[in-house]
């Protein structure tokens, strides 16, 4: 298990690339990548704030519950702070399991998780101002299915 809260642009493939490799258990492999999006063509970049030390612990136990949850080999999140171009890599979560149903669910479980319940506050930066970015009721209908 890995869990990184950084403000330094990472490379998903560098990532991913040894993750679950050497392991005779695993028997498949989920990653996905959150980019920063500009739906609007208004969007300059996003300024995503955290607790330090709350922010970490609380992924942990998210991911230590995937883990317990859907009997993974291992996990990896990162997620990034500070102020992100549009297009930059914002996340990463890759799960590792003995079957592709437990690794998906699990980083379905995960994504959610951060969507939602993560400590992080995201702000809106455009040619007209800021705006801090309001939860979004999609968002929690998405963690009640777990």
């Amino acid at each position: 298990m890995r869990i990184s809260v950084q403000e330094a642009v990472f490379d998903p493939g560098a990532e991913l690339s040894g993750f679950g490799a050497g392991r005779a258990d695993v028997g498949g492999v989920v990653s996905f990548t959150g980019l920063v999006r500009d739906d609007t063509g208004t969007l300059e970049a996003l300024e995503i704030e955290h607790y330090p030390g709350m922010t970490e612990r609380a992924i942990t136990a998210m991911v230590e519950e995937a883990i317990s949850r859907w009997e993974l080999a291992d996990a990896l999140v990162i997620h990034r702070y500070g102020r992100l171009d549009v297009g930059a890599p914002i996340m990463m979560v890759a799960t590792a399991a003995r079957h592709r149903v437990a690794a998906f669910e699990a980083a379905e479980f995960l994504m959610d998780y951060l969507k939602s319940r993560a400590p992080f506050w995201k702000k809106e930066v455009t040619r007209a101002g800021e705006s801090w970015v309001a939860a979004k009721d999609a968002d929690e209908e998405a963690l009640k299915r777990w």
